[in-house]
């Protein structure tokens, strides 16, 4: 009699046990394909660019003097400095805008291997005046009369990168937020154009990564004139 209560116990314990592994394995099966379909999705990159109009201009005039009288040199020096000074203020620049640097003259003599032979001039100055300004239209349309410097009998140097203009843009914080949001945007048509495809849903987002800004020249011929780019990588998940 208690033999077969045993057998019985055991048998209802059993079951359960079977019961239970059946429960744990469906539920663990239920998981897993959950967890499959949580990884299936779709990365993509969204593109925003926008022109705009640089706001600062650094504009340097540089001019180059020779002789062989060191001290007449600098007198020259500084009366054509004078001479851009005064250009610079009828353009309708400020004090504050013009900056004027010391001169860097060279003795040619003291340099290695310099033969005073073949050389007409000792001494070679090079003098820099310097625009800083947020008019940059004010500095486009003054650098259309640097020729009227030129015919004051000055060489202005403008073909070396250094004493070429330099137009900047510094907002780049005002247009931030709305550039990141157009690429977002673009971004969400692509990978809703993927999902559609490819007999998906678009989900939510598993991930997003905003890359650098670049601000570039729109092309050589127009410095004053700046392309913005923005390209944000965004992850979404995808469902049947």
């Amino acid at each position: 009699m208690n033999h077969n209560r045993s057998l019985g116990a055991a048998f209802v314990l059993g079951a359960f046990v079977c019961a239970g592994l059946i429960g744990l394995g469906y539920w663990a099966s239920s998981g897993v394909l959950k967890v499959k379909a949580l990884e299936r999705s779709v990365t993509v990159k969204g593109l925003a660019e926008q022109e705009v109009p640089a706001d600062v201009a650094i504009w340097p005039i540089r001019f180059s003097e020779a002789g062989n009288d060191l001290v007449g040199l600098y007198q020259s020096v500084q009366e054509h400095n004078g001479q851009v000074v005064d250009f610079l203020r009828q353009a309708g620049f400020s004090e504050t805008e013009i900056g004027v640097s010391p001169p860097a003259v060279v003795d040619r003599q003291a340099q290695p291997y310099a033969s005073s032979a073949e050389m007409k001039f000792r001494y070679a100055a090079t003098s820099t005046i310097t625009v800083y300004t947020t008019s940059v239209e004010q500095v486009r349309g003054a650098m259309t009369r640097l020729v009227d410097l030129g015919k004051q009998g000055l060489a202005i140097g403008g073909a070396d990168l250094e004493a070429r203009a330099q137009f900047l843009f510094t907002r780049l914080n005002d247009i931030k937020p709305g550039m990141i949001e157009a690429a977002t945007r673009n971004a969400r048509e692509v990978a809703t154009k993927f999902a559609q495809d490819s007999d998906s849903r678009l989900g939510k987002i598993r991930r997003a990564s905003q890359g650098q800004f670049s601000i570039e020249d729109r092309d050589s011929n127009t410095p004053h004139i700046k392309k913005v780019r923005v390209v944000s990588t965004v992850e979404y998940y995808l469902s049947d």
